[in-house]
């Protein structure tokens, strides 16, 4: 068992049962860069596992679609991110969009994608919600990017109305929504974003993504990166991040926070989603670890 996991059966008995079932259904995120450890990895996953797959800086579509394809021969779910600002127009997203369903493909993740300028009209999600592409090319779901602690180039408001408004669209296109949020490190921030969008009516699938098990000083610069806020105080309060940043981090404290706000609040959150910061095979091994 990797140093530093708890199995759900050690915790509290009221949470213990929370704690497992997160565990079990979480989904992952694989990166171009990782998918030479997807078949050693592949023992530690579950069938119908969601595995999203990230689509970094000059990765083609050609190459996050091979990946989806081996996922999916695997007996796996696989969730492509979809940045819309680098497709041309609605031709090109049912480009995309229809060569992802022929490899197996049941769900795409869309998103902005931090890059200056889009390459067409497609500016944003909410833009490409516009048209039908999604239920024309076969979609029934599909999965938004959440940004519990904000985000660092885009005001709050503009964020909570955009989700709303996401979700709203993707109903009325008769898909099942899920939000997976950028990673935190404390429950705090994400509980109460999940508030927020419930008391606006918002029903979607909510899914609290964690950083997987991985160096201390990795997750600083990636989380700083990425517009971690508050929450990253959690992290570095920690002791052995003040003694050491060669220091390892591992999600099960936050697992449990969070398997507690689940059994309190029926219905506020769905799930966890994991993100490999430190290698997929080492997060896929954590996670069969925590719950066999």
């Amino acid at each position: 068992m990797p140093v530093g996991v708890q199995p759900a059966l050690a915790l509290a008995p009221e949470i213990a049962g929370c704690a497992l079932r997160l565990v079990q259904n979480a989904s992952l995120e694989i990166s171009s860069l990782e998918a030479g450890e997807f078949a050693e990895a592949r023992e530690f996953l579950r069938q119908g596992q969601r595995i999203y797959v990230s689509h970094l800086p000059r990765q083609t579509w050609d190459q996050t679609i091979d990946i989806c394809a081996r996922i999916a021969s695997a007996g796996l779910d696989p969730i492509p991110h979809i940045p819309v600002r680098l497709l041309s127009d609605e031709a090109d997203l049912r480009a995309v969009l229809g060569a992802a369903f022929d490899a197996g493909v049941r769900e795409p993740l869309l998103l902005a994608g931090d890059y200056a300028q889009p390459r067409g009209k497609l500016g944003n999600v909410l833009a490409t919600l516009q048209g039908d592409a999604l239920p024309a090319c076969g979609f029934r779901r599909v999965s938004f990017a959440g940004h519990p602690e904000g985000h660092p180039a885009v005001a709050a408001r503009v964020i909570q109305q955009a989700q709303v408004d996401k979700w709203r669209r993707a109903s009325e296109l008769g898909l099942q929504t899920t939000f997976v949020t950028q990673f935190f490190f404390a429950a705090s921030p994400f509980t109460q974003w999940a508030c927020e969008l419930r008391s606006a009516g918002v029903g979607a699938r909510l899914v609290a993504g964690l950083a997987g098990p991985a160096g201390i000083t990795k997750l600083l610069r990636l989380a700083r990166r990425c517009g971690v806020g508050p929450s990253l105080r959690a992290l570095t309060s920690r002791p052995s991040a003040m003694l050491s940043l060669l220091a390892d981090h591992d999600p099960d404290a936050l697992v449990r926070e969070l398997a507690l706000d689940w059994q309190r609040f029926t219905g506020l959150f769905d799930g966890i989603h994991l993100f490999s910061l430190g290698g997929f095979l080492r997060t896929a091994s954590w996670l069969r670890s925590y719950a066999p």
